[in-house]
């Protein structure tokens, strides 16, 4: 796998050449016609991303040439100068010098300035008269030179989605494949149908690594919305951005940037303090706020950070109570966590006023329901006076994800390995019925568990009261984990992990939110993906 810096070395000598380029064209052009103000600009545009982008890879000898050029195309812009005489070939010779920098960037070769170049571009910027030599060598060499083309090309992403499409059927196709190879028997089969699985995986792998992007195209844009907003607000913030490194999904970026954005505009407007409040507080002034991004395994974790006033957790049980969402008992039961999810209850909020800029609550149901599209979580830790963090768990690619498969009264179902917390298997004396609902003590935790089947069935009745006497034999239970609320579901029996492609359902299947996809097996079957958000939604609803 390519290095960080080797990707950005890259990415830099593609955008240089084709800047080389496309500089030497629009001189050409100016040759002839001095006064054509689309080239002209073109020029001095090419010359500045170029200084710039060559002074952040640390390039300074290429910046140094394209910053004094950038300068003069500048003075021809504003018309201080014209685009003729004896600052025509200088002028000339830079782009030259540009190309043989840029390709000596690309050989591993040392920079170094040319003085002589240096001199005549201060003396045309100092409306001097440049001191010309001819160079009959260099001539030579540009007569010579071979044509170059990078070796990166530019693909719209909508091709790198219809790819993605085509090898995820390939994938289901390998498996069907694989499954046939091992139920007709024959080694030969067997052995060729294995290097195709290894090149499926190969070729799977590749195309999602060619979708993959840095968080810090999106990061990047935050530093002026953290400025706008804090201003908007009279507060002083200052942002702190880490991690723009870590790859994920360019699709996962795109669904995700109105919930970042979101999040960034309420952390500052309602969660940050004003200067006067934060000194009253003991606080500095200035508000602090962190961007970060980091992987953990397969997922890619992005956190909003803030030191500012924290959730009230006394306010938001009120505020429930108040909006008729739970009796002042059940909100008094409720632990931190538990109270910290009505967050994410559509229309909820702690603020006084509506603002353009929301108080915590309003909005993160949309946030909330963006992440679980993605099959990832939300999770928010809070204290009171010090601050809040949000932490989105997102996946590094939507197109394959991990499953446990299991069966249910015959049929395979599939659950993501996101949402799976674990699996056991139990004795029901093991279980405990309290309030009607079994429960399971796995490790140190109680967690309610409930027959997927009773779930399932096509009732919008309470859940039948649990009746251990019922359970015969061990139970194989997948312990669920959403937005840190944790479900047994009780299974006929486990079948296997495995990397699925999965499929939108189509009609009518599609209006019922507790499935989340589709996908088919090696055996030809067709295996329905549940949505956990959905499961454990339906089950709070409907628990006795």
């Amino acid at each position: 796998m390519k290095s960080r810096e080797q990707e950005y070395r890259e990415l830099f000598m593609a955008e240089a050449l084709e800047a080389y380029d496309a500089m030497s064209q629009h001189m050409s052009v100016l040759e002839k016609r001095p006064e054509d103000e689309a080239a002209l600009n073109e020029v001095f545009r090419l010359l500045h991303n170029l200084k710039a982008n060559a002074r952040a890879m640390g390039h300074d000898a290429i910046g140094e040439v394209a910053h004094r050029m950038e300068t003069i195309f500048g003075q021809i812009r504003s018309k201080e100068r014209p685009f003729a005489g004896s600052m025509v070939p200088v002028l000339f010779s830079g782009i030259d010098v540009l190309g043989g920098m840029i390709r000596a960037v690309g050989a591993n070769q040392e920079l170094t300035e040319n003085v002589p170049l240096i001199e005549n571009l201060d003396r045309v910027i100092e409306g001097e008269e440049p001191v010309l030599v001819d160079d009959e060598s260099g001539t030579e060499e540009d007569a010579t030179r071979k044509l170059e083309l990078s070796d990166l090309v530019y693909i719209p992403i909508k091709k790198l989605d219809h790819l993605l499409n085509l090898v995820g059927e390939l994938i289901i196709d390998r498996d069907r494949v694989l499954t046939l190879a091992q139920e007709i028997g024959d080694t030969t089969l067997q052995s060729v149908t294995a290097h195709l699985s290894r090149l499926a995986d190969d070729l799977q792998y590749s195309v999602m690594d060619a979708r993959l992007v840095g968080v810090g195209t999106l990061f990047n844009k935050f530093p002026r919305v953290v400025r706008d907003v804090a201003t908007a607000e009279q507060k002083q913030v200052e942002l702190t951005i880490s991690g723009q490194d870590i790859q994920i999904d360019r699709n996962i970026l795109q669904i995700i940037t109105d919930s970042l954005l979101h999040l960034v505009r309420n952390a500052i407007g309602h969660g940050i303090e004003t200067p006067g409040e934060r000194v009253k507080a003991g606080k500095p002034e200035i508000g602090q706020l962190t961007l970060s991004a980091q992987t953990d395994r397969d997922n890619v974790l992005i956190r909003i950070s803030d030191d500012g006033r924290g959730v009230d957790v006394e306010r938001v049980r009120r505020k429930a109570v108040e909006r008729g969402l739970l009796s002042r008992d059940a909100a008094s039961r409720l632990n931190e966590t538990e109270v910290h999810n009505l967050l994410f209850e559509a229309g909820f909020s702690t603020a006084e006023q509506v603002t353009e800029i929301s108080g915590r609550g309003v909005g993160l149901d949309v946030v909330k329901l963006a992440i679980d599209s993605l099959g990832g979580q939300l999770r928010v830790d809070s204290r009171l006076g010090q601050g809040t963090t949000f932490t989105l768990v997102l996946p590094t690619s939507i197109a394959v994800k991990g499953a446990l498969l299991f069966e249910l009264d015959g049929h395979p179902y599939a659950l993501p390995l996101m949402h799976t917390d674990s699996v056991v298997s139990l004795q029901p004396e093991k279980l405990h019925v309290v309030g009607g609902t079994l429960l399971a003590k796995v490790l140190t935790e109680n967690i309610p568990v409930v027959r997927l089947a009773d779930l399932l069935a096509d009732n919008d009745d309470a859940l039948p009261l649990a009746n251990r006497a019922a359970l015969v034999g061990a139970q194989d239970i997948i312990i669920t984990n959403y937005n840190g609320r944790k479900l047994g579901l009780i299974v006929d029996r486990f079948l296997r992990q495995q990397d699925i492609v999965i499929k939108p359902v189509s009609q009518p299947l599609d209006m019922i939110d507790l499935f989340g996809g589709v996908t088919l097996l090696g055996s030809g079957q067709v295996c329905l993906v549940l949505d956990v958000p959905a499961i454990t939604r339906l089950f709070l609803s409907r628990r006795p």
